[in-house]
């Protein structure tokens, strides 16, 4: 099969979908793989190493999406993109459908294959290639929030973890799956009082079981939320629905109840933010202030550290990228129910229902073109 490996175009994504390590395995099973020149460098991989795996070096976007079967990319399509992707070309990247449906048309128009990593599902219900990059926005949604607690920054003026005779910043975290954890795990590291809410009591349980004693786990309900935003410092968002948009956990009318100077990081914002009063940001232009409250929204939070996020995704895809180029995308997502869950968008009709009812537009069985 031939792969492209685009540059990724959105604004501060310095990530590349595959490091040279992985080229190489591919190669070795006699696929081409093509990297658009520079694709690699923001995340540390120049068109030599690339060129010693066996990879080719094309000079443009176009030449790189019209040679290519199978393009491999880490964020999904901008506009710009859209009349590159053609009819029954296989793409394989993050989607985030739900929250976008320009973004959703334009790849039904285009006939294209369109298989998103963030509904790649393990019989286990887990999500094994978001894990990775939900893993570094968890700890980055610390290390933000922190810096932006800072008061020239226009926070509360607090260190997170505080010093002796000083109490440490309090933290609540929407959400105990893997960015929860994540940030919870960071947060703690750094001293401050910590609590996690989710509605799923047995993971609370195994949360309470296993993090250290500047935890706390609340069992999330409205009213738990209210209350609890009134004292915290910084409120990281971290709830996800696999393929369909993120609840509103937090109004804007909720953020009269906050102090001034706190501090709001929406993880959740790839899938329309789990905060009625997100909208993406950008690393460049990372804030804004709504009724006194710190907004940080960025919608590719791991693209601010490339090298870690890079080796980490093609750590995760690189198996999955290998079994649709060694037997298509029909017979490796019939034999592997894991794939067929990231088929979202074959052929012009939506075959993953939560994007269907995202904007009430027509479903079709995904088995229809599996079987």
């Amino acid at each position: 099969m031939i792969i492209g490996v685009p540059k990724e175009i959105k604004p501060s994504e310095n990530r590349v979908a595959l490091t040279p390590a992985g080229a190489r395995e591919l190669v070795k099973r006699s696929h081409t793989v093509q990297v658009q020149t520079t694709a690699g460098e923001g995340s540390g991989f120049s068109d030599d190493d690339y060129r010693e795996a066996g990879a080719s070096i094309l000079p443009d976007i176009e030449s790189t999406y019209g040679k290519s079967e199978m393009i491999i990319k880490v964020k999904e399509p901008i506009e710009q993109e859209y009349a590159l992707i053609k009819k029954d070309q296989l793409v394989f990247t993050y989607f985030h459908f739900a929250s976008y449906e320009p973004l959703t048309r334009a790849m039904m128009d285009s006939g294209a294959v369109c298989l998103a990593y963030e509904t790649v599902e393990t019989p286990d219900r887990s999500l094994p290639l978001l894990v990775p990059m939900s893993e570094v926005a968890g700890r980055m949604a610390i290390q933000e929030g922190a810096k932006y607690l800072e008061k020239p920054l226009q926070g509360k003026g607090l260190l997170l973890g505080g010093v002796p005779g000083v109490k440490p910043a309090k933290v609540l975290i929407l959400g105990g799956g893997v960015v929860g954890t994540n940030a919870a795990k960071m947060a703690a590291g750094m001293g401050a009082d910590v609590t996690i809410m989710d509605l799923n009591l047995p993971r609370l349980r195994e949360l309470d079981d296993f993090m250290p004693k500047n935890v706390s786990t609340l069992m999330s309900t409205e009213y738990s939320i209210l209350d609890m935003i009134q004292t915290q410092d910084l409120i990281v968002g971290a709830v996800l629905v696999a393929g369909a948009k993120a609840p509103n956990l937090i109004t804007r009318e909720m953020l009269k109840l906050m102090q001034p100077g706190t501090v709001l990081v929406d993880v959740a914002v790839d899938q329309g933010g789990c905060i009625e009063t997100c909208k993406p940001t950008t690393h460049e232009d990372p804030i804004y202030i709504i009724d006194e409250i710190v907004h940080y929204c960025v919608a590719n939070m791991p693209g601010a550290v490339p090298r870690t996020s890079t080796m980490a995704l093609t750590n995760a895809t690189l198996p999955y990228a290998i079994q649709l180029a060694d037997k298509g995308w029909k017979k490796a997502c019939t034999e592997n129910e894991s794939l067929k869950y990231g088929l979202n968008v074959i052929n012009g009709e939506i075959v993953y229902q939560a994007v269907g009812e995202a904007f009430d537009l027509p479903y079709t069985d995904v088995d229809n073109y599996l079987n």
